[in-house]
């Protein structure tokens, strides 16, 4: 098919202007225009490539969305051998570092570039002429896996460089923090096993067939190494650093150029300090010599450079006993083994229990009952226990054996798939689901039923008020009366209003409180767009699920299965009956106060949380930014504001108090 030339212009201008976007936005961490706005300009690109599949090139931005399937990974010989770091943990043993540097050059004195040590996996990527050809894994060093189709998918990694030049460089591919917490909380929900860290998660994410189920998981990167840097007439680190940032990579900004190595030592201490102010994983800082002709002449050994260090943090680990396993029943019937052990300062909280997730992991670890065990934080957030110190044993702990019966109901248990870890509940009468399921659909980003915390919930299933999420809505005084001890007329009062209040919420609530498997907050808010109102929702066939952006085959199957159960059906028919929207209702957010401005949001506010916020601004008629733009209309600032400040003034954005907003645009 001839293409008409100004469909080829136009497809170039909006290829360009993505590019550029994402520039701004994954390296140099500064867009200049709305989530909304950019969505709107790939979304146009992408029907373009729809009509016209001949302007399709391996650099397009649509790239990155996956779908490519391989059937395994090539193996790749490196350009030159990517060796490992020396590690040192001490500041004797940098000093001795230092001398040997000073001694092999006959120098008073060297010039250290140093670097933060990002906890994640390494890659080489090469270009020719601009456009990425090829992603290798460090393998053993010398023979690596191409890893090509999974990296495109990363948003940090460009398709194409900002000059058209061929180069080979190296860096880190990581998962930040709150990705890891995410994808564990989803996988221990699917009863597969957990990753131990973001580096694991990585890693795993990266030997995937399937890019699409890649880019789900969010990574992202950091390059540091150029192969040949004098072919860019680049004579230190510190120029290669920049060198990379100019040509389209990010670069981890938190490096220091030094003097001395006393300096070395304080960037370290520094950033063991603040290493939990970032949203990745570091496990110490690398040393490198900044000149590449020092760095020559100095070499490396068969394993690693001698110009380079790793200077290690220690890991925050503590010691203590596990007094006790309790077992935890999920919505889904998952039965979780907890460990409760005598409390522990850690990394600045107090720890007393953590998840042990399931039971082929206490077998692997051989974790026993009365245990002394070692306690760190996954990510830097979530308390895990590493193993026991079998040394200490006394021969008095328990060996942990799997539940023959459900711990609540005394129901039968299994597994669903033979390849699950996970042991549940097998009853679908269980209380303690029914509870969980309840705790779900009360909560903030469900129907937001205030007042009905899990005890008194509880309290509900105990008596028999409650045998499913719709019962809520069938509750009367004398009922929630009956309950005794505790329940007053404002308790009362409350409690009716609250939820006589949620039958008018979003319909994106609902799904998400429903408990669909697979289906987060994200996704609720997806399906709601996508179907308008429930009916829609449950009558959709499969094909309809899997046109809708990062909706896979695993999350349609689920959401068929889930609306295809009796039990489900006689809910959402009680849900119907009781008056709760499911979409007929839904209001129309374009008009309001606040219609077609864009509002962002820095610091704590005292009168709602961020998310509350983001919802009341789109109840408005507003748009919710993350980030500030040069399109942002109004930055309203809370206690404790960060960088968006300084930006927004520079951008001469108009700067409210949260006071000053409310009074402007109203509270109700």
């Amino acid at each position: 098919m001839d293409i008409p030339k100004n469909i080829k212009e136009h497809y170039e201008k909006l290829k360009s202007e993505i590019e550029e976007h994402n520039y701004r936005y994954y390296v140099l961490a500064d867009p200049i225009i709305s989530d909304q706005e950019y969505d709107k300009l790939f979304k146009e690109f992408a029907e373009l490539e729809k009509k016209y599949p001949e302007l399709k090139t391996s650099d397009s931005p649509t790239q990155r969305i996956g779908g490519i399937v391989v059937e395994g990974f090539n193996k790749v010989n490196h350009s030159i051998p990517m060796l490992s770091l020396d590690n040192t943990y001490n500041e004797e043993e940098i000093l001795d570092f230092h001398k040997r540097v000073l001694k092999n050059l006959s120098l008073n004195r060297v010039e250290y570039l140093c670097e933060l040590k990002i906890d994640g996996v390494s890659v080489a990527l090469r270009y020719t002429d601009g456009l990425l050809t090829q992603a290798i894994t460090r393998g053993d060093g010398t023979i690596g896996e191409d890893i090509t189709q999974n990296v495109k998918t990363i948003p940090s990694i460009p398709l194409k460089l900002r000059k058209n030049i061929s180069v080979e460089v190296r860096g880190e591919i990581y998962m930040p923090k709150k990705e890891f917490v995410r994808i564990n909380s989803e996988r221990e929900e699917k009863g597969l096993p957990i990753f131990a860290n973001p580096r694991n998660a990585t890693a795993g994410t990266l030997k995937l067939l399937d890019s699409k189920e890649v880019a789900k998981r969010k990574l992202s990167s950091f390059m540091y190494y150029v192969i040949f840097p004098q072919n860019y007439n680049l004579q230190t680190q510190e120029e290669a650093m920049n060198f990379l940032k100019e040509v389209g990579f990010r670069i981890n900004p938190n490096y220091k150029k030094v003097e001395d190595i006393e300096q070395v030592i304080e960037f370290w201490k520094e950033w063991n300090r603040r290493r939990k102010e970032l949203e990745y994983e570091v496990d110490g800082i690398v040393v490198k010599v900044n000149s590449f002709e020092l760095q020559r002449i100095l070499g490396e050994t068969t394993r690693s450079p001698r110009w380079a260090i790793a200077f290690k943090f220690e890991a925050e680990q503590k010691e203590t006993k596990l007094k006790a396993i309790k077992l935890q029943v999920g919505s889904t019937g998952i039965i979780t083994p907890v460990a409760e052990f005598v409390p522990i300062q850690l990394e600045g909280t107090t720890v007393k229990r953590a998840s042990l997730h399931n039971f082929d992991y206490i077998e692997e670890r051989d974790i026993r009952e009365g245990d002394y065990v070692l306690i760190e934080k996954a990510g830097g957030i979530i308390p895990q226990v590493i193993g026991p110190i079998k040394e200490k044993r006394t021969g008095e702990e328990k060996i942990i054996q799997p539940p023959e019966k459900c711990p609540v109901c005394g129901g039968k248990v299994g597994k669903i798939k033979s390849s699950e870890v996970a042991i549940r509940c097998l009853n679908p009468s269980c209380p303690e689901k029914l509870l969980r399921m309840l705790e779900n659909f009360v909560s903030r980003n469900a129907m937001n039923i205030q007042g009905l915390g899990p005890k008194i919930l509880k309290r509900m299933v105990d008596a028999g008020l409650v045998k499913d999420i719709a019962d809520l809505y069938y509750l009367d005084e004398q009922k929630i009366r009956s309950l005794g001890e505790g329940i007053g007329d404002k308790t009362v009062e409350n409690i009716l209003t609250q939820i006589e209040q949620s039958k008018n919420r979003e319909l994106y609530r609902l799904i998400n409180a429903l408990g669909i498997p697979n289906v987060g907050l994200k996704t609720a808010k997806d399906l709601a767009k996508h179907f308008k109102n429930l009916d829609n929702l449950i009558n959709a066939k499969f094909d309809d699920f899997v046109k809708i952006e990062g909706i896979g085959e695993d999350i349609a199957n689920a959401i068929l299965k889930f609306f295809s159960q009796e039990e489900v059906k006689k809910i959402v028919k009680k849900l119907k009956d009781a008056g709760v929207n499911t979409g007929k209702k839904e209001e129309e957010k374009s008009e309001g106060p606040l219609k077609g401005l864009v509002i962002c949001q820095t610091g704590a506010l005292s009168k709602m949380a961020r998310q509350e916020f983001a919802e009341y601004v789109e109840s408005k008629g507003g748009i919710f930014s993350e980030n500030v733009t040069k399109k942002t209309n109004i930055l309203v600032v809370g206690e404790n504001p960060g960088s968006k400040l300084d930006k927004a003034q520079s951008y001469g954005i108009t700067i409210m108090s949260e006071e000053e907003f409310f009074d402007e645009y109203g509270e109700s």
